[in-house]
């Protein structure tokens, strides 16, 4: 059975149960001591980040090559896009995720959770994120372009790229606007199986 590493919160380690989830994969999940990892978990991400993910012996570690792995091993069904184009723009949105989205979204959890900044700082600093977070909006809709699906005709790895970032954005009250086709898409991704869980 494959052990994935993993802490709930961390967006990263989203994307892979997802990616697993859909595959129909099973595995066993792990939560580490981030702090003073454990022997197993620091052979497995040498960085000490989750999600790290093992198969039958074999460690592979940050997302992005985690998901690349699981489609290469487990080609069915296909989440990864098949065009260079499809392709190319899951790992450019895939990468406007994980870092600029990502990094919005771990501010307004040190603000409005763990109260970092207060008063006059806080606000200005929230409605920073705001503008950030409508301008990343927008481009992610420029980018859906009317579809159902950010890969075209299904579901794949681009969705999932965004899921856990625009989820992680409205729990904070920065999500898309009602009835608005991202939010639309959102509502899809919500119900199936791999996001519920």
């Amino acid at each position: 059975m494959l052990l994935l590493y993993d802490v709930a919160l961390s967006p990263f380690a989203q994307k892979v149960k997802m990616a697993l989830v859909e595959k129909g994969l099973d595995f066993e999940v792990r939560v580490p001591t981030l702090g003073a990892p454990e022997a197993d978990f620091a052979a497995a991400s040498p960085r000490h980040e989750v999600p790290a993910l093992v198969d039958d012996g074999f460690s592979v570690f940050e997302s992005n090559v985690i998901l690349d792995y699981l489609e290469d091993r487990w080609p069915e069904p296909a989440l990864r896009p098949e065009s260079p184009q499809a392709r190319a723009q899951w790992r450019m949105i895939g990468a406007v995720c994980d870092t600029q989205f990502e990094a919005v979204n771990w501010a307004l959890t040190e603000i409005r959770v763990m109260h970092r900044a207060e008063g006059v700082l806080a606000d200005r600093m929230l409605a920073h994120a705001g503008r950030d977070l409508a301008g990343l909006r927008a481009w992610l809709e420029r980018a859906l372009a009317g579809r159902d699906w950010f890969g075209g005709d299904r579901f794949g790895l681009c969705d999932i790229a965004v899921f856990p970032y625009l989820a992680g954005a409205s729990f904070h009250g920065y999500g898309p606007a009602p009835g608005s086709p991202l939010a639309l898409w959102l509502d899809r991704v919500r119900t199936r199986p791999s996001a519920r869980r």
